[in-house]
């Protein structure tokens, strides 16, 4: 095991409880408000919009053929290679009183500035009904996330930590959307996907931190619960920095060159790995503490085995 401090060392997580649990409550406040006044930047997933498909006699630079849309007043075009490196995917969000023929032809007349042989292969819209549909269903699977990890923290551990495990996760998302819906980043289905990652990944972190407090209740008997928690935090930080660390070098690598198909995705797992590891310290084992979990709550229940107390 990776150990990153000398033994005997402990940090005190515990004694920054409270400041850091006035964080995080400004935190969910503010990303509220957000979500509340300027609510999310639905990307075409959710909207519905034009999608259109045009064909170049040649290899298509996509960089170029956006640049082409915003000077043709389409911006926010989500522009990709469908198939082949000479066929461009084309997708714009309503856009007003703009008809879909006059952005066909938008794109038609951007497409000829970079190739007059370019032609339209498809024009299509999507309706935003089918996007109605998908952000009820995303909301409904986070929240159904959220309930089966309450029951399987309160079956394995205990009800005060899956207090704490779910206003843990329940944290990450909220602040993860509140930024979403403060910088109005666009918010589609991979940036869901992106979420419902989080959800996973902060849980993994907090479960481990949950099976060593649970450990060390057993072994440091004389401790109180916020100096066990210290210790299980300190004993685990090594393995913790280690994941988090090469979990955030991938998805950088991510941001930086992934270009901007994924770009929404790999800027919602940066959000919520860093808050998932500080969530995991600071809100599910802080509110464990808060509710008044006791050493005993974590000790095995012992069952006295039938006739014990019968003399030989």
């Amino acid at each position: 095991m990776f150990v990153l401090l000398k033994p005997g060392i402990t940090i005190p997580f515990m004694r920054f409880a409270k400041p850091a649990t006035l964080l995080s409550l400004l935190l969910v406040g503010l990303s509220v408000f957000a979500l509340a006044t300027k609510g999310l930047n639905w990307g075409l997933d959710f909207t519905g919009g034009t999608v259109v498909e045009v064909k170049f006699s040649q290899e298509a630079q996509l960089p170029a053929m956006r640049e082409a849309l915003n000077q043709a007043q389409l911006e926010g075009a989500v522009v990709q290679h469908f198939g082949s490196n000479r066929d461009v995917l084309i997708r714009m969000a309503p856009k007003g009183e703009v008809s879909q023929q006059s952005i066909a032809d938008g794109v038609l007349k951007a497409a000829k500035q970079l190739d007059n042989q370019a032609q339209l292969t498809r024009v299509e819209f999507v309706g935003p009904a089918v996007g109605q549909e998908l952000a009820e269903q995303g909301m409904l699977a986070i929240f159904a996330a959220l309930a089966c990890i309450l029951i399987y923290v309160a079956v394995r551990f205990e009800w005060r930590m899956a207090t704490g495990a779910v206003l843990s996760l329940a944290h990450d998302v909220i602040v993860t959307l509140g930024i979403f819906s403060w910088w109005q980043l666009e918010f589609d289905l991979t940036v869901l996907a992106a979420v419902l990652t989080v959800v996973g990944y902060s849980l993994n972190d907090t479960i481990v931190v949950f099976d060593r407090v649970r450990e060390d209740a057993r072994k440091l008997r004389n401790m109180t619960i916020p100096q066990i928690l210290d210790v299980a935090m300190t004993e685990t930080l090594g393995r913790t920095l280690i994941t988090s660390g090469t979990t955030l070098f991938v998805v950088i690598a991510l941001f930086a060159q992934g270009g901007p198909l994924i770009h929404g995705f790999a800027t919602a797992l940066l959000i919520g790995i860093g808050f998932g590891t500080y969530s995991s310290i600071y809100v599910a084992s802080a509110w464990a503490m808060f509710l008044k979990m006791d050493r005993e709550n974590l000790m095995p229940v012992e069952v006295e085995k039938e006739g014990a107390d019968l003399e030989p």
